[in-house]
């Protein structure tokens, strides 16, 4: 689904990832971990081209996307849910979400399904996205991506600025239908906790390149990287 090899990135000459080298495969959820400025954010960025300068290869459903512009590279399945939400304050709910469906694939999401994963959208749907409050807006960003009916979900610090409590029903619950119906997921998240519960794999990233890459239950028996990596 997803495949960098030997990836560096950063801006105007300066190194933000060296040398990264991952692998999602169809299906699973890999939370990817670090720091604040460890490149948990241009890796994302690097993967959709959207602004850093990229070395190596990023492959996306098995196709080299090097060069590619942004929404050719959406096209090829994959969705972002954007750090911010990413909402377009002047539209509605019902219209945020309508723009999910002008990818033009046919698949199982529908804006249905939606308001039945996310019922407070359903009572929001004539509400304006500026009016919404965190959670919700955050409800809005999974459910217009999962509209685009890609087969792979990016999802760029879901959690921040969620209390731990909406965190956890909003993220933790949307991801567990999702791995339900095998959908694949890269979430990267601050969030140590939430992020181990969601998913069954684990990257950390520390000064641009990745330290450890494994089981979610493994790295929460390693307290040593825990802590050296993550401070926790």
């Amino acid at each position: 689904m997803l495949t960098l090899s030997g990836v560096s990135a950063g801006y105007g000459g300066a190194a933000v990832l060296t040398d990264v080298s991952l692998v999602l495969r169809p299906g699973e959820r890999v939370a990817v971990l670090g720091r604040n400025g460890a490149g948990k954010t241009t890796l994302v960025r690097a993967v959709f081209n959207l602004g850093p300068q990229v070395d190596g290869s990023v492959r996306v459903m098995g196709q080299d996307v090097a060069g590619w512009p942004t929404h050719r590279i959406a096209r090829l399945g994959i969705a972002l849910v954007p750090q911010g939400r990413g909402a377009f304050p002047d539209l509605t709910v019902i219209e945020n979400l309508r723009l999910g469906t002008l990818s033009g694939r046919a698949g199982a999401w529908t804006l249905e399904r939606v308001f039945a994963l996310f019922p407070r959208l359903a009572e929001r749907r004539a509400t304006l996205s500026s009016a919404l409050s965190g959670g919700e807006r955050q409800m809005l960003a999974i459910g217009r991506a999962l509209l685009t009916q890609a087969a792979l979900l990016v999802m760029d610090e879901p959690s921040e600025g969620l209390a731990p409590s909406l965190a956890a029903e909003v993220i933790v619950d949307a991801l567990g239908r999702l791995a339900e119906e095998g959908k694949t997921v890269l979430l990267v998240e601050q969030n140590v906790a939430l992020a181990l519960r969601s998913c069954e794999r684990a990257v950390i990233l520390a000064g641009g390149r990745i330290v450890f890459d494994g089981a979610s239950s493994d790295l929460l028996a390693r307290g040593a990287v825990l802590a050296e990596h993550l401070g926790v």
